[in-house]
């Protein structure tokens, strides 16, 4: 399959199966310079259905720019184009395209804060209207060479594997991830109908209560690709403690080996084996010592770490919990500027339990 051809059906897929464009809608496309193939691509099926098109390209080290010389007036100024979208449009498709993945890493966490601060009525705007499908949007991924040299990989390897784990070497890739949608749903099914759940291992014991809250079926048409289920539990009820075995990246920086301890919700300590400022820095943000979210990875076909959260928190076999912002499509009521998602393996002696019973061991589901 030609290069062009793969990207075609891409954006078939995400057009008509993840954000359900149809006539007269607005759609928002945020990317860098780098996915142009696949704006291009994109933009002409967007066209085809009679959706209104608005795209935004980022340039090399845009961000730090930004970071490095904006003045405090700068800071706080919300995009007009990004607000207006995140408010009113219909469709949202971000797709990361980063040049570098460490451009930001040396910027000021203060001036990088105060603009998260900034931003945080138009996120606002974003989780809410996300939360009832009013704003249809998708996350997915374009190949670039930072990603695929931060997975080890050649581009041409990184390529074959995000257009494999989104199934688009399949004939059909909408069927393939409406059969992914039908084989999570026994699960969500199960979880909905229990009001407390424990995470156990060797790494983990945490359990919290999920009662009044709802289960998601992750089926791709928010992330691309997908393959999880999730929820965000009650604020409150998270007690226990976690290693997380898999590194995380935030802002640029690598944070590895994370434990946490949690009481009635809240992370009273953390510790982490590399990356304990940025830790530390992280929790002073509102809202980041309650979890938004907990989520099991249901993607077996995502067999590898690839240092990429869109596919990282997808891998089957293991569990992450998310500080910060809840989903409010799942009952969530904790409001933060960050949502950080946090990954542990469960393939080596890992269980959950739903009220008390056994459905969940080394991996894999038992129902």
């Amino acid at each position: 399959m030609s290069h062009r051809s793969v990207l075609s059906k891409y954006a078939q897929l995400l057009v008509h199966y993840c954000v359900e464009l149809q006539k007269g809608d607005r759609l928002y496309v945020s990317t860098t310079t780098l996915a142009e193939p696949l704006v291009r691509e994109i933009y002409r099926e967007a066209l085809q259905v009679g959706a209104m098109v608005e795209v935004d390209l980022s340039f090399r080290e845009q961000g730090r720019i930004f970071l490095t010389q904006a003045n405090d007036e700068q800071l706080a100024y919300t995009p007009v184009l990004y607000k207006k979208a995140m408010e009113e449009f219909d469709a949202f498709i971000h797709i990361r395209a980063p040049f570098n993945l460490r451009e930001e890493q040396n910027v000021d966490q203060a001036k990088a804060n105060k603009r998260r601060e900034a931003l945080k009525p138009v996120s606002k705007a974003y989780f809410e209207r996300t939360a009832t499908r009013a704003l249809k949007r998708n996350l997915c991924q374009y190949p670039t060479l930072a990603n695929a040299q931060e997975a080890g990989m050649s581009l041409e390897e990184y390529e074959h594997f995000v257009f494999n784990a989104c199934k688009l070497f399949e004939h059909n890739p909408t069927e393939a991830w409406i059969k992914v949608r039908n084989n999570q749903q026994r699960i969500v099914d199960r979880l909905n109908a229990c009001s407390e759940v424990r995470y156990a291992g060797p790494n983990i014991d945490v359990r919290f209560s999920c009662k009044g809250r709802t289960w998601i079926n992750s089926d791709g048409r928010t992330n691309m690709p997908s393959g999880e289920v999730y929820t965000s539990p009650v604020e409150d009820s998270v007690n226990g403690k976690v290693y997380f075995n898999y590194p995380v990246v935030y802002s640029g920086h690598m944070v590895e080996g994370i434990t946490l301890w949690i009481k009635d919700g809240y992370v009273e300590k953390w510790q982490a084996e590399q990356g304990q400022e940025l830790l530390d820095e992280v929790f002073k943000l509102p809202g980041a010592r309650r979890f938004g979210e907990a989520a099991i990875g249901t993607n077996y076909e995502i067999d590898r770490f690839t240092k990429n959260i869109l596919f990282d928190e997808k891998i089957g076999g293991t569990v992450h919990m998310a500080i910060g912002q809840s989903y409010l499509q799942a009952g969530g009521k904790n409001e933060s500027p960050i949502h950080w998602d946090m990954i542990t393996d469960m393939k080596n002696g890992g269980e959950i339990f739903a009220d008390g019973e056994l459905i969940y061991k080394n991996g894999a589901f038992l129902i």
